[in-house]
């Protein structure tokens, strides 16, 4: 048969006529309800934009180089590849507890987190003092280092010109991620 907009089968009834706004309107709050059930996602702002990752990615691997950077002259002895490294590996080892977030802001430019830098965030890590997390703080959301001492929790911003947050007793905080890789592509 037909599926509905509750994406189940349908089955045709007849009600009296009477009642038929009665029924539309349960049916409306209904789908109210599952629609706001379904929504598990935040309510992103504008800072922190999530960037949606591939259900299966295929295999992206690059050539990795068996010598590591100097500042001197590179020894043409050692330009061979040791390995082909897959990105999506090495940068979200664990896909299930991963996502990604674009960044506007200045906040962490310190920590070389820039406006326009995309973050690898891994829910199963646990954070702990001094980690870059995504937090919701009463509802709204930031990247700063997190502080423990003495009981006593702070986000930390990586820029002179924003102040530390102290988490007071009523405040509600809640970790979303630690941040794992920056992602930041120079201007061209």
């Amino acid at each position: 048969g037909r599926k509905a907009k509750f994406g189940e089968p349908t089955a045709i009834m007849r009600v009296p006529e009477s009642a038929k706004p009665v029924v539309i309107d349960f049916l409306n709050q209904l789908e109210k309800q599952l629609a706001q059930k379904r929504q598990v996602e935040p309510t992103w702002p504008s800072h922190l934009t999530p960037v949606k990752l591939a259900e299966n990615p295929p295999a992206f691997k690059v050539p990795l180089f068996g010598h590591t950077i100097r500042a001197g002259f590179p020894s043409p002895a050692d330009d061979y590849v040791v390995e082909s490294l897959d990105l999506n590996d090495f940068l979200m080892p664990r896909k299930e507890a991963s996502f990604l977030l674009k960044v506007k802001g200045e906040s962490m430019i310190d920590a070389g987190i820039h406006d326009g830098d995309i973050l690898v965030v891994d829910k199963s890590m646990s954070a702990t003092d001094g980690r870059v997390v995504i937090v919701a703080l009463d509802g709204q959301f930031t990247v700063k280092t997190l502080e423990k001492k003495r009981g006593k929790i702070r986000l930390i911003p990586a820029n002179p010109e924003f102040p530390p947050i102290e988490i007071k007793d009523e405040q509600e905080l809640q970790v979303w991620g630690v941040v794992t890789s920056v992602i930041h592509q120079f201007k061209s």
